[in-house]
């Protein structure tokens, strides 16, 4: 024994390695001396020169301090005295090494030769993976070893959203060791262990309640990591489970190390399961591997897990929640230490629940290819109908492109019933179950439900401006039924006589009926900006956006204390789209049952104005189709005195005269009218006269002024018109009839009007087709799906309330200015007076 001089003299045992190798307390030549231990240079250790390489990112790998001063030794100790602690030092070597080997003699490689060649030796618990006095690191490097130990056998246990379950909690437990190998204790993972961003604990702890989706991110400060995590612990993770005997147990969680190589490969960041190598034990933060020439410098490098993800897998086609065993994805980075208490670092910790999609996702096209189907054949005919409203047999550029036009609307409802329906089934089925059967989509996932739903919308959108396209370009014209009353003498300048000349009739309920109709070309059946704060009032108030939230709760107030998980795109759009349309047509409702009833009902108020001011309206939305408003006064005449108007409003009332119907003894005032060709030929030539003032000066006449000329053409037409209704012409007559109940649910018109016109009678009053009043479905699922759109890519209410708000004043302020333009032109109502 040694004496020794330093602090004081003792006497000092020699390590037992060094009198094995020399049988002295020296270790000289050719022993070998590392770690403060002796070895024979003549065992069957291996001979190769070993190295102490820290493997890391590419530019980044070096000698390890730590490595080079324990690793040999570790490894040794294991080999020849399998001692259990350096067994354990030498795993967390191969850990900090990211379980990376090569053809180089490295930490995991010295490991799997002492493995391989220990096969003697029994295993634990029967798992082949691990051996006798070895840690468990690795599950074999065996291709399409990774899906059969994920998916292969599902864990003896259940689980559940309900509280009075017993397993509603995901429980995992974790062996920690330190880095010398020495086992510290069993603990479990509430209270953060895993977690380096720091939170509340009831926070922290939600990431193991079942069925929360958990994200956790932050930033933190490299000099506060290297203060907190000085050295590395390691853990082996556990989920402690009750059996079906209710006996407790444990299954080991497995973890895929995305900065692992195999042979200078990441095989673990490759696409496709069967490559992966799956791997046991791990650790948050390493601050010593990184140490070069001192372990008690600074380190040069920092590797932390800077990406944890804990996924847990729906067995398919249960109905009691069983779950295949759950993985740990783990991603590391180095960080080049030069200012730590300038340098911070990202963290994340998540954990998201999957299942199999791929039958949501085949039932999903079956309805979109069933329904697509169905949306060609309601488009054909559409376009069928459209060319008999054209009076066009020839199937020409324009036929297809509005038969696009029309598919574009059909195949946008079929997107919209889809997703709706979609998001409804996630809504109702995962909130509400109470056997965990579905698990919602994760976010990769949803991206093709995203895309439905662009599509709906651009669809809807091309829908939308044709109808307002086709809104603002219609035919229209006020037929005058007042007649003069009487002659009046008037002076004749330059001649110095007097003339007779007819009463004139009176413009202005021509221009007050035109008044009219341009304050009804944008009444709604809802109100727009009610419809929007009461939906944000729902979702931001009431609190229904949280039924949007990745948990099974179905609460709608949360604790500011309590963890809230992120949302869900699905939901949020289901949650959105089911109070719109709930608020939507409780609105429709209460304007049609009882606004209109008992308060006032604008579409039929302008229909009875036109009676009042003996005034009817011709309206072609299509070529040789459109709406006829008939409203010739009973009483022959409404240019009149309060008196005598009053009197026969009275004697209206009592049923003292004729009824208003355009036929005798009917009330029939709207009808759809199909015209003929000729008949639409010569309101073309009258209509083009009225127009002309728009066109090049050089073709006006020049003995007239374009005033006057349009001044005849609007009497020219007035004329025709009132004449047309009146069967003066008996080349372009006209029938009344009834529409079959096939040709209203097809709204198409079985008989083409080649002789005669025919008019239907209409007591829908559909001529509201032409105004905003007779397109609130397509506006309501239009603004809904803006709606969702600028919702599903901000994540933010508010905003999208705000933005879809704005639209619809926007394009109202255009249907306005545009359609009035229209109504002017095309009527010759001067329009000043369109206030």
């Amino acid at each position: 024994m040694p004496l020794s001089r330093w602090p004081y003299f003792r006497c000092v045992r020699c390590e037992p390695t060094f009198i094995n190798a020399s049988r002295s307390c020296e270790c000289s030549e050719p022993n070998i001396l590392t770690g403060g231990l002796c070895f024979s240079s003549s065992g069957s250790f291996p001979p190769r020169v070993i190295s102490a390489a820290r493997q890391g990112e590419p530019g980044m790998s070096f000698i390890s301090e730590w490595f080079a001063k324990y690793l040999q030794s570790a490894a040794a100790a294991c080999w020849v005295y399998a001692n259990l602690t350096s067994c354990q030092a030498l795993g967390n070597m191969c850990v900090m090494n990211m379980n990376s080997y090569d053809s180089a003699l490295d930490a995991c490689r010295l490991f799997q030769f002492i493995f391989e060649n220990t096969a003697g030796l029994s295993t634990v618990h029967s798992i082949s993976f691990w051996r006798q006095n070895l840690p468990w690191l690795f599950y074999g490097d065996q291709s399409g070893l990774a899906p059969q130990i994920l998916n292969s056998r599902p864990l003896p246990t259940n689980f559940s959203f309900k509280r009075q379950s017993q397993n509603t909690e995901l429980k995992f437990v974790a062996a920690s060791y330190d880095i010398r190998g020495n086992f510290l204790k069993w603990q479990t993972l509430e209270g953060g262990v895993l977690q380096l961003c720091p939170d509340t604990e009831a926070r922290l702890n939600a990431a193991y309640s079942f069925g929360t989706t958990y994200q956790q991110n932050c930033e933190i400060s490299l000099s506060k990591i290297l203060t907190d995590f000085p050295t590395p612990i390691f853990y082996d993770i556990y989920l402690e489970y009750i059996d079906e005997n209710q006996q407790q147990n444990i299954w080991a969680v497995p973890v895929l190390n995305l900065n692992l190589q195999h042979y200078k490969m990441f095989v673990n960041q490759d696409s496709s399961s069967g490559k992966w190598l799956l791997t046991r034990r791990i650790f948050l933060v390493d601050a010593v591997s990184g140490q070069e020439n001192d372990l008690g410098n600074q380190p040069r490098v920092i590797r932390i897990a800077t990406q944890i993800s804990l996924s847990i897998h729906l067995v398919p086609d249960t109905k009691n929640g069983n779950i295949y065993p759950p993985l740990i994805t783990i991603a590391y980075s180095d960080i080049d230490v030069k200012d730590p208490y300038r340098q911070s670092v990202k963290i994340s910790f998540s954990v998201k629940y999957e299942m199999d999609q791929r039958e949501a996702f085949v039932q999903t096209d079956i309805a979109l290819g069933v329904l697509g189907g169905l949306a060609v054949l309601s488009s054909l005919l559409k376009t069928a109908g459209w060319k008999r409203r054209i009076g066009s047999p020839m199937i020409d550029l324009q036929t297809v492109m509005k038969f696009f036009v029309y598919y574009a609307g059909d195949l946008a409802n079929v997107f919209f019933v889809v997703t709706v329906g979609t998001g409804l089934y996630w809504l109702i089925f995962f909130k509400a179950q109470k056997s965990v059967s579905v698990l919602l989509p994760l976010a990769a996932q949803e991206e093709r439900f995203v895309t439905y739903v662009g599509c709906a919308f651009a669809l809807k959108a091309l829908q939308f401006l044709h109808k307002l396209i086709s809104q603002i370009t219609i035919d229209i014209f006020f037929i005058d039924w007042e007649r003069p009353k009487g002659k009046v003498l008037k002076a004749v300048e330059g001649e110095g006589g007097v003339r007779t000349a007819t009463v004139p009739v009176s413009i202005w309920r021509t221009y007050f009926v035109a008044n009219e109709w341009n304050e009804i070309q944008t009444v709604r059946k809802i109100n727009p900006l009610f419809q929007v704060l009461t939906i944000l009032f729902f979702l931001e108030i009431v609190g229904f956006k949280n039924l949007a939230l990745m948990d099974s709760s179905s609460s709608l107030s949360r604790s500011p204390s309590s963890y809230i998980p992120p949302y869900s795109r699905i939901l949020r759009y289901a949650v959105s789209t089911a109070l719109w349309l709930v608020i939507g047509v409780t609105q429709m409702v209460f304007f049609v049952g009882f606004y209109e009833r008992f308060v006032e009902d604008k579409i039929r108020q302008f229909v009875d104005l036109c009676s009042v001011s003996n005034i009817s309206v011709f309206l072609l939305s299509y070529k040789c189709f459109g709406y006829y408003i008939h409203g010739r006064s009973i009483h022959g005449h409404a240019d009149t005195n309060m008196e005598e108007m009053n009197i026969n409003l009275k004697r209206e009332a009592e049923n003292l005269c004729s009824q208003r119907g355009l036929v005798p003894n009917t009330d029939g005032q709207t009808f759809q009218i199909a015209v003929s060709s000729q008949m639409r030929q010569h309101y073309d030539r009258i209509h083009e006269t009225l127009t002309r003032k728009n066109g090049p000066a050089r073709l006006l006449s020049s003995s007239a002024s374009t005033f006057e000329q349009s001044i005849k053409a609007y009497h020219a037409m007035n004329k025709f018109l009132g004449s047309f209704i009146d069967h003066v012409h008996k080349e372009m007559d006209y029938i009344i009839k009834d529409k079959l109940l096939l040709e209203r649910i097809l709204g198409m018109e079985f008989m083409e009007p080649v002789e005669k016109s025919i008019f239907y009678n209409d007591a829908s009053y559909s001529f509201s087709s032409v105004l905003y009043y007779g397109s609130e479905a397509t506006l309501l699922i239009f603004e809904l799906l803006f709606f969702c759109v600028v919702d599903l890519a901000c994540q933010n209410f508010i905003v999208a309330a705000f933005l879809t708000y704005l639209q619809q004043e926007i394009f109202r302020f255009i249907r306005n200015t545009v359609g009035q333009k229209n109504l002017a032109s095309k009527t010759l109502v001067d329009q000043r007076f369109l206030i």
